[in-house]
């Protein structure tokens, strides 16, 4: 999954970290349930919720936490080395993280 860290998404919705935590890639995971989607970057993860929302944890050298969308409405997460994506149910991409190589093209 990650650089050093793996995710992993349980049936139950819960998810699963083990590996590296030098960057909070397990310390911070979220403890409850209700997501849908996992995805890993480097050093960060990314979760979807139920509801529509997405949660972040582990790095946040390149913005790849702090600069996470807020509010519902996603249906997909995807993410790259230092960076994120997600995609709104109408169709709008959101990124978010390094723009190093123009990932995020505001």
């Amino acid at each position: 999954c990650g650089l050093k860290h793996s995710v992993a998404l349980r049936n139950d919705g819960t998810v699963v970290t083990w590996g590296d935590h030098s960057r909070n890639q397990r310390d911070d995971a979220p403890t409850s349930g209700g997501f849908v989607a996992i995805a890993c970057g480097s050093r960060h993860s990314v979760a979807l919720r139920y509801d529509g929302t997405v949660v972040t944890w582990g790095s946040d050298e390149y913005g790849q936490r702090d600069d996470a969308p807020f509010g519902a409405g996603f249906v997909a997460i995807a993410c790259g080395l230092k960076h994120n994506v997600a995609l709104r149910y109408d169709g709008t991409v959101v990124t978010w993280g390094s723009d190093e190589y123009g990932q995020r093209d505001d």
